[in-house]
């Protein structure tokens, strides 16, 4: 309860409205110096290939410039490929914890009202048994995750 009325004594002091044209300034800074690196990395590029199409001729400079830029994409989209399955399990293991902590916090709220209710005490252990048998279950149903699966890299 006390966390509610901090909340909303700082949205009525404007102390949130502050923070948010902070982080509305700092993004747009960010944007801006990002904006500037990116022309400074383009000029770098293009003092580089000036300096090698002097060296080696402006065609075979081209080629190498295309080829490198090309093989650094191809390596971003494997490096992106490899990681994907990763991720995609670190999602689904992150959602599965929350949608626990959800569940547990539920059923703590409702605790104390079930426990005053008509069914008194039995009308909150049998649930409770229930979930603890589910998610002993489910543990124990898990498959034994493989020391290396080739298909895991496709």
């Amino acid at each position: 309860m006390g966390a509610l009325v901090s909340l909303i004594s700082a949205l009525a002091s404007g102390e949130a409205m502050a923070a948010l044209q902070r982080a509305r300034m700092t993004a747009i800074l960010y944007g801006l110096a990002a904006i500037f690196a990116l022309c400074g990395v383009g000029f770098l590029i293009g003092a580089v290939y000036i300096w090698l199409a002097a060296r080696y001729g402006p065609l075979a400079t081209s080629l190498g410039f295309g080829i490198g830029f090309l093989v650094i994409a191809g390596l971003i989209l494997v490096v992106h490929k490899l990681t994907k399955n990763m991720r995609s399990r670190r999602r689904a293991r992150r959602r599965q914890a929350d949608m626990t902590a959800l569940g547990v916090t539920a059923a703590l709220a409702l605790l104390p009202a079930l426990a005053k209710s008509k069914g008194g005490l039995g009308a909150v252990i049998a649930p409770a048994l229930a979930v603890v048998a589910y998610a002993i279950y489910r543990e124990n149903a898990k498959p034994k995750p493989r020391e290396s699966d080739p298909e895991d890299m496709h």
